[in-house]
């Protein structure tokens, strides 16, 4: 063991806007949530958004945009939700378009269905296109519940039918629409936060709001999205604009988002822009874009960390935050390594500071696919050479700390005298901040995951038993 010649590591700053957790439903929105009867349980199951109903008695549709899972067995209303989108813009290619209204329903994944699955999904647009008045190209569509079963169609229709008539521009019908998205989660999740942009003269400044809701909590480990959640904000902003600033965010909040290494057949991030707000349509490469770009940022962190702390069983949220990396790619590489390591997961559970488990965790990062680095801003040339690499790490320079303790020092030669009874006790806390430096560059990233418990293993062995 030897002495560390540095400071303890801090924790990384962040310059995104400030998060409420709150209901606070952006202007040119309405939503609402009610029990269908497709759990069993009673308890809430189909949730609602739309936008106003305008002077013209129609429903103007909202620019959107989405990620969706990469699985191969992507569910229905994923497949469904890129057609439609598709349709409303063919430019956007599935990822962005334009939508009137969303529906999901909890308690069916209605994935693995088939050709009669994605039947079913289709009378659901039809279904809700008829109670928004709308056309169901503009419907997008979210569900989530146990793989291979069928969507009890009759239920979801009478569901619709009750739930519609109670669709409010109101932060009550936003927080029983978050209420109904959910299945094990057991609080609802909810973020907003405000920027000031400029009206289209230039002469004013409005107030743009962007909030999210989001569900999730076991069979979390994103390439693309999270499990399902709905941004939405009032800003002024065309669909592929919206799909460029959504698909970075992702990159960097959700995407290092685990909980239990499995990726859902049903991931599927939406954001619609209403532009009920009054302000200056948001241009692509602007301040304006890169302001809003970092609300929608700022909501999906605050949404993947409230995923992560009420993981299934866990008790504990980490953070793992790295700087010094080759590049911020390498960073986030090596942050969701170590929040997705199941050892060290059980290890953040038994209060037990045994970096070695961070450090081979950290070791064994590799870098995110294809698509994911696109997104996060490399070329596509360099994200086709680095998808799946190796994360470059070189252990005479990690430094490593857990809760505050330094407890591995490369630069001093590796591990640090530290008194684990201490280091122990102070990781008896909520969230549980684990840190390295590379000490390679000027890269950070951040990874959200939690800890491995009993209470997850019991809760799965059961799930549709």
């Amino acid at each position: 063991m030897v002495t560390a010649t540095k400071a303890p590591l801090s924790p990384l700053p962040t310059d995104l806007p400030a998060v409420e957790r709150r209901a606070a439903i952006p202007s040119g929105f309405v939503a609402a949530g009610g029990v269908a009867g497709i759990k069993a349980s009673g308890r809430p199951d189909l949730a609602l958004v739309a936008t106003v109903v305008g002077p013209d008695g129609g429903r103007a549709p909202a620019a959107a945009a989405a990620v969706f899972t990469p699985n191969a067995f992507a569910a229905a209303p994923v497949r469904l939700s890129r057609t439609h989108l598709a349709v409303t813009d063919p430019a956007g290619n599935g990822g962005y378009g334009w939508a009137t209204g969303i529906v999901s329903t909890s308690g069916c994944a209605n994935a693995a269905t088939g050709a009669a699955g994605d039947a079913d999904q289709a009378e659901v647009a039809a279904m809700l296109a008829e109670a928004l008045a709308t056309t169901p190209s503009q419907t997008l569509l979210l569900s989530t519940g146990i793989i291979g079963t069928r969507l009890p169609l009759d239920i979801v229709r009478a569901g619709i039918a009750a739930v519609a008539p109670t669709l409010a521009p109101s932060d009550d019908g936003l927080a029983a629409a978050a209420d109904a998205l959910r299945t094990t989660d057991s609080i609802v999740k909810i973020a907003t936060t405000t920027i000031p942009l400029a009206d289209p003269d230039g002469q004013a400044v409005r107030s743009v709001r962007v909030t999210g809701i989001a569900k999730g909590v076991g069979m979390i480990h994103p390439r693309m999205a999270t499990m399902l959640s709905i941004l939405l904000t009032d800003a002024t902003i065309e669909p592929a604009t919206l799909h460029g600033l959504l698909r970075p965010a992702v990159a960097r909040t959700w995407n290092q988002l685990s909980v239990d290494g499995d990726t859902s057949t049903n991931d599927t991030v939406f954001v619609l822009a209403s532009g009920a707000a009054g302000a200056a349509r948001v241009a692509a490469g602007t301040h304006e874009a890169a302001e809003l770009g970092r609300a929608i940022e700022a909501v999906g962190r605050d949404l993947a960390r409230q995923q992560a702390a009420d993981g299934e069983g866990a008790t504990t949220l980490i953070t793992c935050q790295v700087s010094g990396a080759v590049d911020d790619a390498d960073a986030r590489a090596v942050a969701r390594a170590v929040i997705s390591s199941s050892l060290v997961k059980a290890a953040v559970h038994g209060r037990d500071p045994n970096w070695g488990r961070i450090a081979g965790a950290a070791g064994n990062a590799t870098l995110a696919g294809e698509a994911v680095l696109i997104a996060a801003g490399l070329t596509p040339s360099a994200a086709r050479s680095r998808a799946g690499t190796a994360a470059e790490l070189d252990p005479d320079r990690l430094r490593i700390a857990i809760a505050g303790h330094l407890v591995f020092d490369g630069p001093s030669g590796g591990p640090v005298a530290f008194d684990r009874a201490v280091a122990r006790a102070a990781m008896a806390v909520p969230e549980l901040l684990v840190r390295l430096d590379l000490g390679l560059g000027e890269g950070s990233g951040e990874g959200f995951g939690c800890d491995l418990t009993e209470s997850y293993v019991i809760e799965n062995s059961e799930y549709t038993t």
